[in-house]
């Protein structure tokens, strides 16, 4: 299991919240999701064989938000 916390903009209250860890949730390999939104971030615990980073990313972004480097 892989834990990552990314930085995405855009995220502001709880439809932002259940938007991204809906979604990101429904990966395959992701084990939690966890909006911080007073941070702005989001913690990720997922399995890199089954899903990849990229993917997370693509799906946050899919969602209307952005993921900063």
């Amino acid at each position: 299991m892989e834990n990552i916390t990314l930085n995405v903009q855009g995220m502001s209250c709880g439809h932002c919240v259940k938007a991204v860890e809906g979604s990101v949730g429904k990966l395959a390999g992701v084990d939690t999701v966890k909006v911080h939104l007073e941070s702005g971030t989001v913690a990720i615990a997922f399995d890199p064989s089954k899903t990849s980073l990229d993917e997370i990313k693509e799906t946050i972004d899919e969602q209307g938000y952005d993921v900063v480097a």
